[in-house]
């Protein structure tokens, strides 16, 4: 199991929040800023690619007969 999938969303969104914060106090050495922002560039990558994986499986619903119908998620205007 890589990495990616042992950490759950909301760990992930956790992790990068904090790192925000790191970077948002504007105190940092350029060469960690440079770090903080590839890890967060990670964690960002990961919350993307879980929130898609579930868009993915919310297209489809079953039906009574237990059959997958394509399922459209309308979005409010």
């Amino acid at each position: 199991m890589s990495k990616k999938e042992e950490i759950s969303f909301e760990e992930a969104m956790k992790k990068l929040e904090e790192i925000v914060q790191k970077l948002e106090k504007g105190d940092v050495p350029l060469e960690k800023a440079i770090a903080y922002y590839q890890e967060g560039m990670n964690f960002s990558k990961i919350c993307s690619d879980k929130l898609n994986n579930v868009q993915e499986k919310m297209t489809q619903i079953m039906n009574e007969q237990g059959e997958f119908e394509s399922f459209e998620i309308q979005e409010e205007e």
